[in-house]
């Protein structure tokens, strides 16, 4: 198989992927974290502590965007920031016990309404192909890391595929 032929399944799946992140989104509790917030919470949580570049990089942000998020976070008590022990320059941002719980408060009441759509909408069959294909789709998302990003010096622009 080839790349060209795997188009339509990979527009399938984006579109699907992007559908279901815009509803996680309108599920999140009231007057939660915004989802940059939420992702730096979700990296510091994922990685340990990391340097505000190494976030920006993850979120392909330039590092004075997250200037004010991370402010934000620090005065709510989320994240602390320590001296990197080798770069004395540079800081290392951490997730505090605080931070953790909100982190975990939003991903609850998020898991919740999947669990319900998913035990509502779908068979015991479904609910096992999506948890294999959770799977799949997360290791699609680590070799992404590896390939190129599309549209880098790859020419002309393309244009958009019909939905």
């Amino acid at each position: 198989m080839t790349t060209e032929s795997q188009l339509p399944v990979a527009s399938s799946v984006r579109r699907s992927v992007m559908s279901l992140g815009r509803r996680l989104k309108l599920e999140r509790p009231p007057g939660g974290r915004t989802s940059l917030e939420l992702s730096v919470l979700g990296h510091l949580h994922r990685r340990g502590p990391i340097t505000p570049g190494e976030i920006a990089a993850a979120e392909r942000v330039q590092p004075q965007t997250l200037t004010r998020t991370l402010a934000s976070l620090e005065s709510g008590g989320l994240i602390s920031r320590h001296e990197h022990p080798r770069d004395g320059r540079r800081n290392l941002l951490g997730l505090t016990d605080t931070g953790l719980d909100a982190l975990r408060r939003d991903m609850a009441a998020r898991d919740s309404w999947l669990a319900q759509a998913m035990q509502a909408s779908l068979t015991t069959t479904e609910l096992e192909m999506l948890r294999l294909a959770a799977q799949l789709l997360e290791r699609v998302a680590d070799a992404a890391e590896a390939t190129p990003r599309a549209g880098l010096d790859t020419g002309p622009e393309q244009p958009l595929p019909r939905n």
